[in-house]
C-alpha cells in the first residue's frame, strides 16, 4: 500500500537556527527510508509558481479552484506493508521536520 505523507508550509513553525538541522535531519529520514526501500518519491510545492486549472477542452486558468485552501508545503510517498508501519515513518518525518504530518491512503489501481 502507498501512503502519502505531508504537511502544510504553515505547520512548520521553525526558526532560523532551527531550520537547516530540520532540513538535515529530514534529508536523513528520507535517506533511511531509500535505504530500507519504502521510498517512492517526494518534494515540496513550489509556492513561486502559481497553480493553474485547465479544463478538458484545454482552457488555462489561472489560479486553483476558489472554493479549495491553497495546497502547499511538503509530501513524500512511502510503499510500505502496514498502516502501523506508515504511522511509524510519519513520527520519524514528523520528529525530522519538527511539525505533525499528515498520512493518507493512495487507493489501488491496477491500471496505474
Amino acid at each position: 500500500m502507498k501512503y502519502l505523507i505531508s504537511f502544510p508550509s504553515a505547520a512548520m513553525e521553525v526558526s532560523g537556527s532551527e531550520l537547516d538541522a530540520a532540513g538535515r535531519d529530514s534529508r536523513a529520514v528520507i535517506a533511511a527510508a531509500k535505504a530500507a526501500g519504502v521510498y517512492v518519491f517526494g518534494g515540496g510545492i513550489d509556492e513561486r509558481v502559481p497553480p493553474v486549472l485547465i479544463s478538458g477542452d484545454a482552457t488555462v486558468t489561472e489560479g486553483g479552484y476558489p472554493w479549495a485552501p491553497p495546497l502547499n508545503g511538503g509530501f513524500c510517498v512511502l510503499e510500505l506493508p502496514t498502516r502501523d508501519d506508515a504511522i511509524a515513518w510519519a513520527a520519524r518525518i514528523a520528529k525530522a521536520c519538527r511539525c505533525n504530518q499528515e498520512l493518507r491512503v493512495f487507493m489501488f489501481d491496477p491500471a496505474s
